[in-house]
């Protein structure tokens, strides 16, 4: 095995790793915050319990998208199970919109009808989550520029993070002033937070989901770095560019090369100028001068 399949298969067992230590430590912090969040009355914490929830459903479904996307294809999926990730990356939004519409409303009741919290212990659990959360980051940092699916892990747990910072906070202050509504007050700036988050996110993975340009891509700057670097290449047309996974993306188009001479060598070098842009699947039509073509008219320039 060379050395890139060898880098290959260790980032593989790192993720998966990775995944199983992090699911299994949310799930440990979040019924012992989900408790204390009964206990001590404080939506703050459960606006951190509602959030906690969403990363333990992001980072179960990214492990099992993440499976899937190593799959081999056969014969029904074409292209295997590569774009589970990214559907997966839109459920993750999903919940977290749902997370944040249960808090928003909970806070409103406790903002109409404030109740006595119990702000130092609310600090201190939310103090250990913010250690949880680390942790979970430390895990997913090296491979979040990727991976979209990995990225949205990072984003859940990132944004818990500060939630968690704000709720230590509020409970703090809480203990020593006894400012009750501090607490909803908390919460709803935390889901504001969230959902800016959330919109970023889902936004990304509709695109995605629509088979639309992946983001840092441009068909535009695709065309004209291989006409650029290839004078052999008269035109491009018909270029289709859209996302297989969150790591990978696919390209096809119709070349319009100078003679018939032009073949094989040519098509491995615009492979490879693809693959400097993060394209790792291509398919080439190639055409010659005064060829008629049907798509000649869909072009980027």
């Amino acid at each position: 095995m060379n050395k890139q399949g060898r880098h290959f298969f260790k980032r593989m067992n790192y993720l998966d790793n990775a995944y199983k230590v992090g699911i299994v430590i949310n799930v440990v912090f979040l019924i012992g915050e989900l408790v204390a969040g009964f206990v001590l009355n404080s939506v703050a914490l459960f606006s951190d319990v509602w959030h906690n929830v969403s990363d333990v459903f992001a980072l179960f479904f990214s492990m099992v998208a993440f499976r899937l996307m190593h799959k081999e294809p056969n014969e029904r999926f074409t292209f295997g199970y590569k774009k589970s990730t990214i559907h997966v990356s839109l459920v993750n939004a999903c919940v977290l919109f749902a997370a944040i519409g249960a808090v928003v409303m909970r806070s409103i009741e406790k903002l109409i009808h404030p109740s006595p919290v119990e702000g130092g212990y609310v600090a201190w659990v939310a103090a250990i989550g913010v250690g949880v959360n680390a942790l979970t980051l430390w895990l997913f940092y090296r491979h979040r520029k990727r991976d979209l699916n990995v990225d949205g892990v990072f984003l859940h747990v990132a944004a818990d993070t500060l939630v968690s910072l704000g709720v230590v906070l509020a409970g703090v202050i809480i203990s020593f002033t006894d400012l009750y509504i501090l607490d909803p007050v908390i919460a709803l700036f935390n889901s504001g937070f969230i959902l800016v988050s959330a919109v970023r996110h889902i936004s990304e993975s509709l695109r995605l989901a629509l088979d639309g340009v992946p983001n840092g891509l441009d068909p535009r700057t695709v065309r004209e770095t291989i006409m650029e670097r290839e004078p052999d290449v008269v035109d491009i047309h018909y270029i289709n560019l859209w996302a297989i996974s969150t790591v990978e993306n696919a390209f096809t188009a119709h070349v319009v090369v100078a003679t018939p001479q032009v073949g094989a060598d040519l098509k491995r070098r615009i492979k490879h100028h693809l693959a400097e842009l993060n394209i790792t699947h291509a398919n080439l039509e190639f055409e010659h001068p005064g060829e008629v073509c049907d798509y000649a008219h869909v072009r980027y320039d």
